[in-house]
């Protein structure tokens, strides 16, 4: 017997918290790194993973997951193949967006800003901190790039492995973006689809202002 799925009847009244404008912290990367905090501590699977929206030249948008690796007041960043899709797409257009999503807190966060290269330096001492498998898999991957099949991703893998041993040094084409934010809102759940937002709108490098959108 086929079951029917209503998508419509699909829904959650939230109710684990609230989030006002007056309560927030006056720096949003403080506000962060505490509802950061509380997503490690409460142990939800992968916190660190966001959705990484990009667009092409053609403004059409692209959206996929990627991790972040460092959060200062600098703004948020993630690694990745600079010749990727993503990579070509922020070549060509540097704005893009990060999105956060905790539903086991009911919580989202949206990050809008300037993406540019990270240092070489911060690059090669990221990539000297993975493990030899991810070392060699920058290497192997010619990402977004279309392949026969699997065995010749793993036959490439083989063949820096055996080039480079245990010691592979970065690839050029390989290292970190940051993302600089000049806006970061913060969504909470709240019921009767009357959610809290309040988002932060950069007004110079150490001063925001403060603001409610309505849900």
């Amino acid at each position: 017997m086929t079951r029917t799925l209503s998508l419509a009847n699909l829904r959650k009244n939230y109710r684990l918290d609230s989030l006002s404008e007056d309560e927030v912290a006056s720096n949003p990367f403080l506000q962060f790194q505490n509802w950061f905090a509380q997503a490690i501590d409460s142990k939800l699977p992968e916190p660190n993973a966001m959705t990484l929206a990009t667009v092409d030249t053609n403004g059409r948008p692209d959206a996929r997951i990627v991790l972040i690796k460092g959060i200062d007041s600098q703004g948020f960043t993630f690694f990745t193949n600079y010749e990727s899709r993503k990579g070509r797409e922020l070549a060509s257009n540097n704005f893009a967006c990060l999105l956060f999503h905790w539903s086991g807190l009911e919580r989202q966060v949206r990050i809008e800003g300037q993406v540019m290269k990270v240092s070489e330096e911060e690059s090669d001492e990221y990539y000297q901190s993975r493990p030899i498998a991810s070392k060699l898999g920058a290497w192997a991957s010619e990402q977004s790039v279309e392949v026969k099949d699997r065995s010749t991703i793993e036959a490439r893998e083989a063949k820096f492995r055996k080039k480079f041993g245990d010691t592979p040094p970065r690839p050029a084409h390989w290292g970190g973006y940051r993302l600089v934010p000049d806006a970061i809102e913060f969504w909470q759940g709240r019921p009767s689809r009357l959610h809290d937002r309040i988002k932060y709108f950069r007004l110079s490098d150490h001063h925001w202002r403060i603001a409610r959108l309505c849900p």
